[in-house]
């Protein structure tokens, strides 16, 4: 199983779309500072994900929450 998932920034109030195979690790490394793209933001909340059966089909799904009409998405499921 494969992930695309939603953090939200407490710090900036930002989004943060990610995949990953292992959410539960992902969200523990980003928690941790292990992550440069979200170090700096932290503390992170996890407000969206969704499973997908392929890695392809995750990363579809990522680089669709990163457009115009995935944010509208993501603001109206949120």
């Amino acid at each position: 199983m494969f992930y695309t998932y939603v953090l939200k920034s407490i710090k900036d109030d930002k989004l943060y779309v990610g995949s990953t195979s292992d959410l539960k690790t992902r969200i523990k490394f980003h928690d941790q500072g292990r992550v440069t793209a979200t170090k700096g933001r932290r503390p992170l909340k996890l407000i969206y994900y969704e499973a997908c059966l392929t890695k392809d089909k995750a990363e579809e799904r990522e680089r669709y929450f990163k457009t115009g009409f995935g944010r509208g998405f993501l603001k109206n499921r949120i």
